[in-house]
């Protein structure tokens, strides 16, 4: 068994190629929802439904959101009623008393669909639809997803990291409280940060299940550090598990050059080195890193080295052979238990 722990867009692109390194019907992926919203009334996992899409076969891997060739119908005619009546179209959090009334999981981060900020397609919507009201009829996240991991017919064990609400929030210069959703889609990550908050987290809890996957040995990807894996690390017992079992991680920084997205940023935010020497700081439960051949970063933990740049399946691939190989080096098992090329159909 392996465990992944996915946020973003890092993971899910490691994942990629990972089925023909490690078996699919042993390996859990445990994925970040402190990037959830509850948007119009249902909730949208972003993080967990990337996982979902893609080992579904239906991911839009141009933009790594979404379904591929989904419309966008109710989010185009949203967008149009609410600049028809002068309402506009930025993020519409709701005020103090509806962020924690009605549904629990949905707490901190309740947004107004008027104007609809965040592009939801049309099939994508019903992904959305099916979890909140399995949500409703009494279901935790963890089976909802279980439900819709079934309809995708995935290969691997998809975990949300719990059934409690966790929510992102980004503390701006400027001393505004933003949603990790707002700061990134809607302010496309220009505030700049001076903390993350992980809301709720001190009263959540991962799920059995999710202790159950972190006691066997966990891969992180080259997820964002903050956003992505923060959120799972504020929950009670999670870092610990982690230090009590083999942890390899993929930087997602050559030196001091992040592959894309925000992390740098928000790990300059939140008083860490943007860099790799960064995440390893961040991380000192791993036992060993995976490094790209050009980042000159020298640690003090086992470090296998290959092009980390990932741009498609085979570059997951060769990543994940990388992984194994760093896994192998920290553990009792053999590395090459499954030949090149030897995944899944």
């Amino acid at each position: 068994m392996v465990t992944f722990l996915a946020g973003g867009t890092g993971t899910p692109k490691l994942l990629d190629g990972a089925a023909r390194v490690f078996e699919p019907a042993e390996t859990a992926v445990v994925a970040n929802t402190g990037d959830d919203v509850e948007l119009g009334g249902h909730l949208v996992c972003p993080d967990v439904d990337t996982v979902l899409f893609a080992g579904g076969g239906v991911l839009d891997h141009e933009t790594w959101w979404g379904i591929d060739g989904d419309t966008t119908a109710t989010h185009e005619e949203l967008r149009r009623l609410a600049d028809e009546v002068g309402l506009g179209t930025a993020p519409r959090y709701l005020d103090d008393a509806a962020q924690t009334a009605g549904r629990e999981i949905a707490r901190w981060r309740r947004f107004s669909a008027v104007g609809e900020f965040m592009e939801i397609g049309d099939r994508d919507r019903a992904v959305h639809l099916t979890r909140t009201s399995l949500l409703d009829e009494g279901k935790s996240l963890t089976e909802a997803v279980g439900v819709l991991a079934d309809a995708f017919d995935l290969d691997v064990d998809l975990l949300p990291m719990s059934d409690d609400p966790v929510a992102t929030l980004v503390h701006t210069e400027g001393g505004e409280t933003l949603h990790f959703q707002e700061y990134w889609v809607a302010r496309r990550a220009e505030p700049a940060v001076a903390d993350v908050e992980f809301r709720g987290a001190a009263d959540a809890e991962p799920t059995d299940a999710v202790l159950d996957a972190l006691a066997e040995p966990v891969v992180i990807g080259p997820s964002n550090p903050v956003t992505s894996l923060g959120p799972m690390l504020a929950l009670p017992g999670f870092e610990r598990a982690l230090r009590e079992t083999p942890v390899v991680a993929v930087s997602p920084f050559v030196g001091d050059e992040v592959f894309s997205g925000p992390a740098a940023d928000l790990m300059r935010g939140v008083g860490r080195k943007p860099s790799t020497a960064g995440v390893a700081d961040a991380y000192p439960f791993a036992d060993a890193f995976v490094l790209d051949d050009d980042d000159p970063t020298e640690l003090d933990r086992h470090v296998e080295r290959t092009d980390t740049r990932i741009a498609d399946a085979d570059d997951a691939e060769r990543v994940a052979r990388a992984c194994e190989r760093a896994l192998a080096a920290v553990t009792d098992e053999p590395a090459g238990a499954r030949p090149p090329g030897g995944g899944a159909e």
